[in-house]
This record gives structure tokens, C-alpha cells and sequence, in this order.
């Protein structure tokens, strides 16, 4: 390590937020452009070099995290790039997006703030763009075998970037007009900007792979006949059943799915529509879910002009530190934390009902009622113990003329035909069932990312795509591979 005494001299500086009130006019990424260079070289000094360095463990990728926290360090971006690169395809997407287990896992964290591991991934991610360290990487010779990936999100995209680069030739098809899935659509522009996804697109295209937009395998494409024209078929599709809430008055206009709302805004955001047909503009808006969906839609609504907005978490509110008994060192802790359209929902005041940033905790809805013309005008709900038992006496009304419901998903979607289509075997909570080596029950066909874990972060997706593909390259290439599998279909998180 560049500075021994680091983790002991230098407090933990995080990259700064623009003000609240700048930064919900625009829907720009919500930090201090220029910000992070400065303070990321001290922020890799606190790096301790373990020994044992558990946020390799942490990361489902095994990310070389003290290594190139030692070259950011001493100012080698190109040779951090490329340690970087070693394990993750995406690092632009996951130092923006992913919730970071490397910190939790990080040694300094057992008695003092982490070390800032996430944003000296976006630093070197960034800088490498800049400095022209991340060219395409075609493949020297092609193997004469071809792979279709369903579905552009990060475990597709990864999984299509390595292939292609082993040599085969992969078409990406996508059901969407344009290509990243949830990163596309479903996360908001002022968490990713789509300027780092078309990059990557432009790096994959460049290196041969293929894409086919507007093309829904199961529906547009006959998915039997998709699988008798490639040698192998990879299964991206994500996690995109969601979850109902079965209560009385959802039949109400106005109570929608946060995946029916989310692409709208982000349409808007691509130039495809002046103005969403679900905007929150003028509305009052409650977000039913207490997870990273809630708070992005949260963050939309408060940018396009609610005239409030609450967010419902079933959950208790949980502590500042964490419960050593219930979630030790090095697991990922559930927390208290403020993010950055929950500061903002705090600091405009956007959520008079709720606690300070929006959030309302231990609250459960009862039902909705609306008006004569079948609207929604109220959601009525009652406050509930940590065994999710009402609690008497806590009942009580937040208007509510747009009602989100961001409960998360199970699995893909079975009315696109595309289950059915391949007869794909189903695990009881609704995903893809495989073997160890990523196969499902139909032979060549394999699955990754959320439509076979079940919906999970960013980074286990980018983990999978990479692993599925080192086992659709041995299953290609008669049992061998040079690609790597960071992870194996049945691996989890750490737990206590």
C-alpha cells in the first residue's frame, strides 16, 4: 500500500451531491461533476492491503480491490483499468448502481467508516473512458459457433461481451426498442446516465457482437425455432413478474406498477415522449415498497413536480450501526441510509405525512378508495410490529392520487411465450431451474441473472453473465475454457 498510515490519518470523504434543489430540475447524475478525482487518490491510501481481504469475498465478482486501490494510489490509471477489468465487464454501471457489499466486507469496517471502495471503481471506470484505456476487443480468430443471449441487462451484456470476445458469434435479442433492459428503462438517468450504457453498447459492437432490438423471443421470435438456429441460447431475461398487492380498491385507476411507471420517465428522458402519460405532476403520489425501486420512483416523482410524495417501508426503521448479533462483520448490514432521493424528498419537504426523508416505517396498507369516477384518492394503511401484526389504533389515510407499487419481482414473465415456448422446467418461487453448470432442461439452453437467482443487485448479474458464459464456451468448445466463473448458480450472499 502507497500510504501505511492512511486508514489511520484520512477520514472517509464520499463523492459529493449536488444541492437538492439544483439537482431535481435536471435529470443529470446527481454528483458534483469534476468532485471524485480529487478526493480518490486520499480515499485509496486508506486502503490496508490485507492479508485476508474479505471485500474480495464480499463481491460476488472478486473484484482485485486492494490491488487497484494501491495503483490509483500512486496515480497508475492504466494498469488500475486493466486490474479492474480483469474481473468486471461494467464497472461504470456497478460504481454507480451496485449497493457496494465490498464495504460491508471491508476489514477497516469492523471499527471505522470503509474505505470508499466504490467510488475509486467509478474514478478508474470513468477515467479509463477519458484516457482511452478501454478499447474493443475483438477476437482474434472466430470458433464457428453461435450463441443468441435473450435480454440486454448486465448479466446478458456480460455474458455477450465475454462470448464474443472467446471467439463465437452472439446475437443479443432484446425486447425493447433500444438495448440495456433494466438499465435502459427501469433506472432512472439521474442515478446512470444512458451515455455510459451507449458506450458500451459502441465497445460491444465494435467487437462483434450483434443486436436485435424490438424483438421479444416467445412472441416476435419463435423461441423453438430461435433454439434449433444457434448452438447455444443464453437466458437473460431478468426478473420481470412482479409482485401484486392483493388488497381492496387495486382495481382503481391510478394504482400502478412502479415498471409500468419508471420506463415512461425514462422515455421521456430519451426524447421518445414530451411528457408521461402516468407523470406525477401535480399529484399526490405514495410509493408502496421500501427497496431501491421505491426510492427511484420516488426520486422521479419528486423531479417531475409531486405535489407530495410518501414512501410506505413494511420494514421497521433500522439503526445507524450495526447489530453485531444479528448481522456480523463482514455480511452486509441492514442500515439506515439516506439516499440521494431520499435527501431530496427531506431536504424540498416532499412528504409532509412521512418521517423526515419520505419515508414512512412498520407501515402496511389496509385498502384504497376513490372517487365516483373509479380514481384513486386514498391510501389507507395502519402501522404494524416487526412480526407484521397490525397494531391497534394505528390506522390512518394519506391522499393519494398516484399510487406506486414497488414490491420487487419473482421471476421472468411466463406470458411471453417464452417459458412455454422451450418447456423450460420452473422452480416453485418462479424461476428457471439449472444445474451447476448453468444448464436449464432443455439441451444448449442456459440461463443466468435474475430470471434463474431470482431478482438480486447489479453486481451478482454481471457475476452470472460472466460465469454462464465460461460454461456455454466448455459446452461449445467439447469441455474446456479459458473464461472465468466467479460464481456458481447456487452461491448467495454472505448471511450470518
Amino acid at each position: 500500500m502507497a500510504d501505511p498510515k492512511g486508514f489511520l490519518t484520512t477520514p472517509r470523504e464520499e463523492w459529493p451531491r449536488r444541492p437538492a434543489g439544483e439537482r431535481v430540475r435536471d435529470w443529470d447524475e446527481v454528483y458534483v461533476p469534476g468532485a471524485l478525482l480529487p478526493i480518490v487518490g486520499r480515499q485509496a491510501d486508506r486502503c490496508m492491503d490485507c492479508g485476508v481481504p474479505f471485500c474480495h469475498e464480499a463481491c460476488p465478482l472478486g473484484n482485485l480491490i486492494p490491488e487497484w486501490n494501491d495503483l490509483v494510489s500512486r496515480s497508475d490509471w492504466r494498469a488500475a483499468s486493466e486490474r479492474l477489468h480483469a474481473t468486471n465487464n461494467f464497472p461504470e454501471f456497478t460504481g454507480r448502481l451496485c449497493p457496494a457489499p465490498c464495504e460491508a466486507g471491508c476489514v477497516l469496517a469492523i471499527n471505522q467508516p470503509a474505505v470508499t471502495i466504490k467510488n475509486v471503481e467509478c474514478a478508474i471506470a470513468d477515467t479509463a473512458w477519458e484516457e482511452g484505456f478501454v478499447p474493443p476487443l475483438p477476437p482474434e480468430r472466430l470458433s464457428g459457433r453461435t450463441v443468441a443471449v435473450i435480454g440486454s441487462g448486465p448479466a446478458g451484456l456480460a455474458a455477450a461481451q465475454q462470448l464474443t470476445r472467446a471467439g463465437h458469434t452472439v446475437a443479443v435479442y432484446e425486447r425493447d426498442d433500444r438495448i440495456g433492459g433494466l438499465l435502459r428503462y427501469g433506472i432512472p438517468a439521474f442515478k446512470m446516465e444512458k451515455r455510459h450504457l451507449e458506450r458500451r453498447v459502441g465497445q460491444m459492437r465494435a467487437e462483434g457482437t450483434r443486436f436485435r432490438t424490438s424483438a421479444a423471443v416467445g412472441r416476435d421470435v419463435d423461441a423453438a425455432a430461435l433454439r434449433t438456429r444457434y448452438d447455444a441460447v443464453v437466458i437473460a431475461t431478468g426478473a420481470t413478474a412482479w409482485r401484486e398487492l392483493t388488497v381492496p380498491g387495486r382495481e382503481l385507476a391510478g394504482v400502478h406498477q412502479a415498471m409500468e411507471y419508471l420506463p415512461l420517465a425514462n422515455r421521456v428522458c430519451e426524447g421518445d415522449l414530451e411528457r408521461s402519460p402516468l407523470s406525477a405532476a401535480g399529484r399526490h403520489v405514495v410509493v408502496v415498497g421500501g427497496g431501491d425501486t421505491g426510492a427511484d420512483c420516488l426520486g422521479t416523482a419528486v423531479r417531475e413536480g409531486a405535489a407530495s410524495v410518501t414512501q410506505l417501508d413494511i420494514y421497521a426503521r433500522p439503526g445507524a450501526e450495526r447489530d453485531e448479533r444479528a448481522e456480523p462483520w463482514p455480511t452486509y448490514p441492514r442500515l439506515y441510509r439516506l439516499s440521494a432521493a431520499h435527501e431530496e424528498a427531506r431536504d424540498l419537504r416532499s412528504a409532509p405525512a412521512a418521517d423526515a426523508d419520505a419515508r414512512l416505517f412498520a407501515a402496511s396498507t389496509l385498502r384504497f378508495t376513490g372517487d365516483e369516477r373509479g380514481h384513486v384518492r386514498a391510501l389507507h394503511l395502519v402501522g404494524v410490529d416487526t412480526g407484521r401484526r397490525p397494531l391497534p389504533g394505528s390506522e390512518r389515510s394519506l391522499p393519494a392520487d398516484l399510487v406506486l407499487l414497488a414490491l420487487g419481482f419473482s421471476g421472468p414473465d411466463r406470458h411471453d411465450g417464452l417459458v412455454d415456448g422451450l418447456g423450460l422446467d420452473m422452480e416453485p418461487r418462479g424461476t428457471i431451474t439449472r444445474d451447476r453448470g448453468f444448464a436449464t432442461n432443455v439441451p444448449g439452453v442456459f440461463a443466468a441473472g435474475d430470471a434463474a437467482r431470482g431478482q438480486s443487485l447489479v453486481v451478482w448479474a454481471i457475476a452470472e453473465g460472466r460465469a454462464v458464459a465460461a460454461a456455454v464456451d466448455r459446452h461449445l468448445s467439447g469441455g474446456s475454457t479459458r473464461l472465468p466463473a466467479p460464481v456458481g448458480p447456487y452461491d448467495r450472499p454472505m448471511t450470518a
